[in-house]
């Protein structure tokens, strides 16, 4: 007796299927070559250190790549994963969040000027120490304005937001930012002048 192993029918969906699969993962690779830096960066300055930076921005390609036969082109490829990065960076922020004070997390920021990936310099950190002190998502509406000039319209998609909510959350950010900063400085000229007049007795 013949025995059928398969038909050519299901031996030719195999190969589409193969070959449907080979250029999802092509394409999925180029992604991640053309959007993986500007990713990183856009983590890195809602979470600061590096090392939570890539292991945020591993947990989103891992998310788009599952998510990715879903994607029908409704949105801009840039948006779908910026959406996806400001999402888990904010996961990331309310979790460590609840296991850390508002202290350790300007003490995080202050870690910038060691950090070896960090070039920046005082004045960088000082900024970052401040973003340090904003809610979570205003630190996420001031980050992807100020740094990356992100258009109110696309941060809207981003964030799910109305545009007026987004202007408001960003302009009260500068406001907490500057006071930040005015104060900062208030204070070091304070103990300046302190230890100058204690030198003089």
């Amino acid at each position: 007796m013949k025995t059928t192993i398969g038909s050519k029918e299901d031996t030719t969906k195999e190969t589409c299927e193969l070959e449907h699969d080979n250029s999802r993962r092509k394409e999925f690779e180029h992604i991640v070559r053309q959007y993986g830096e500007q990713l990183y960066w856009k983590i890195r300055r809602i979470v600061l250190i590096h090392e939570d930076a890539n292991d945020i921005l591993q947990n989103t390609f891992l998310k788009a790549w599952n998510a990715f036969p879903d994607f029908q082109n409704k949105s801009k490829v840039s948006t779908w994963l910026y959406r996806i990065a400001i999402n888990e960076s904010l996961d990331f922020l309310r979790k460590r969040q609840n296991s850390v004070r508002q202290e350790d997390n300007m003490s995080i920021a202050s870690k910038l000027v060691a950090d070896e990936y960090f070039n920046g310099n005082e004045a960088q950190a000082l900024l970052q120490e401040a973003i340090a002190t904003l809610p979570d998502t205003q630190k996420a509406v001031f980050t992807m304005r100020y740094y990356d000039e992100m258009k109110y319209s696309e941060l809207s998609k981003v964030l799910a937001t109305s545009e007026g909510a987004l202007k408001a959350s960003y302009h009260i950010a500068i406001k907490k930012i500057s006071e930040y900063v005015l104060n900062h400085f208030t204070q070091e000229t304070s103990n300046h002048q302190k230890n100058k007049n204690g030198k003089g007795r």
